[in-house]
């Protein structure tokens, strides 16, 4: 709880700060939350605020991801922004008559600081460099549909903590990204500074690279290298590589451009908090809605 008030306060002062000196700044510089950030969403990254609905395929689970990053404050140039991120991923279990109990959440607040700048270099196949950093909490819980149907108790899972426990993260991180219209490059690395359980490696790494057509489809990997638990010494050793690769088509066809179906499979390091310690594969198919 300590650790969480700290990082509210952090937020506060920074946000207050921020305030401040824009005070004297002309109109066109001063707050104006706009979903438009400078610096985009990564698009096969799960750990991504997003809007999206993503059953798995052959298995009675689904993905619902609820949540955004907002650009507080632009620069007249359009090249530097401070914003705020939120976002929630939930695990439903499939059961009958329609119901969906949640299985886990994971919740998430924080603030980021984002750039970009054209670069001119004819050995590259890009235009502009962009950056992103990230200071985030995240908590993640077991909810109703992680309970024996007969109320005797959480269902319990090999591997892991003793149920219930208390999953809490701060973290810092960067991304660094190369781009030109239709592709993108990008590596990043993650700093936890504060986690509960304690024993966790605080040191993880991400790349990935996308492509485009013009409005229509997308094709999007995304690698980490996560922290292994080791359930008998109670803390991670080694890392394990974990994928996210996604293909989508924008329904631009239809006027809903913001809107786009998609292939996603994920294989590697579970990223539900609750499930940190366990390797998981699965397909997904369902819909993203950008904002």
């Amino acid at each position: 709880m300590n650790n969480t008030y700290r990082l509210c306060r952090t937020a506060f002062i920074l946000t207050t700060l921020l305030l401040i000196s824009l005070t004297n700044a002309p109109a066109e510089t001063l707050l104006n939350p706009t979903t438009e950030t400078i610096f985009s969403p990564l698009l096969a990254d799960p750990m991504e605020p997003r809007v999206a609905v993503m059953p798995w395929v052959g298995k009675r689970f689904l993905n619902l991801d609820i949540g955004t990053s907002a650009d507080l404050y632009q620069s007249s140039s359009k090249t530097f922004a401070i914003g705020v991120d939120f976002g929630t991923w939930s695990l439903l279990r499939e059961s009958d008559n329609f119901k969906f109990p949640v299985d886990a959440v994971d919740y998430l607040f924080g603030v980021n600081t984002s750039w970009k700048e054209k670069i001119s270099n004819d050995t590259l196949p890009f235009d502009e460099l962009s950056g992103r950093v990230r200071l985030s909490h995240i908590s993640a819980h077991f909810e109703d549909g992680h309970y024996e149907p007969d109320g005797s108790g959480w269902i319990p899972e090999p591997g892991g903590p003793n149920i219930p426990f208390t999953y809490s993260r701060e973290f810092l991180d960067l991304v660094m990204a190369l781009s030109a219209p239709g592709h993108r490059v990008y590596a990043g690395y993650q700093y936890i500074y504060h986690t509960l359980p304690s024993g966790i490696n605080p040191n993880s790494f991400h790349a990935g690279a996308e492509l485009s057509t013009p409005g229509f489809t997308s094709l999007a990997a995304d690698f980490k290298l996560l922290p292994m638990w080791q359930s008998s010494l109670q803390e991670t050793r080694g890392y394990r590589g974990t994928w996210n690769l996604q293909a989508g088509m924008r329904l631009k066809a239809i006027g809903l451009e913001q809107v786009r179906i998609t292939c996603n499979y994920f294989s590697g390091m579970s990223i539900k908090g609750m499930y940190f310690y366990r390797p998981e594969s699965y397909t997904a198919l369902g819909m993203i809605i950008d904002i």
